[in-house]
């Protein structure tokens, strides 16, 4: 069975590497504590994951539809 790896909350789409000493995770990591107690930095956050998304969504293929039109992504 495989384990699901948990996501850095920094750095969108990026899996969290325990790129801090003695942590076990997100949960855990002073870096993510201070980016969410700040106000400033929180709202960078939100942008920067807000361009991840939208640059993932442009990424997603379209389907045809038998009349040759394209639909909504998958």
């Amino acid at each position: 069975m495989s384990r699901s790896v948990p996501q850095c909350p920094i750095r969108p789409g990026e899996p969290c590497t325990l790129c801090q000493a003695f942590v076990t995770g997100p949960e855990d990591c002073q870096t993510v504590r201070l980016v969410m107690e700040d106000d400033a930095l929180r709202e960078m956050l939100a942008v920067k994951r807000r361009e991840y998304r939208e640059r993932k969504k442009a990424q997603i293929p379209r389907r045809k539809r038998p009349d040759g039109s394209r639909s909504q992504p998958a």
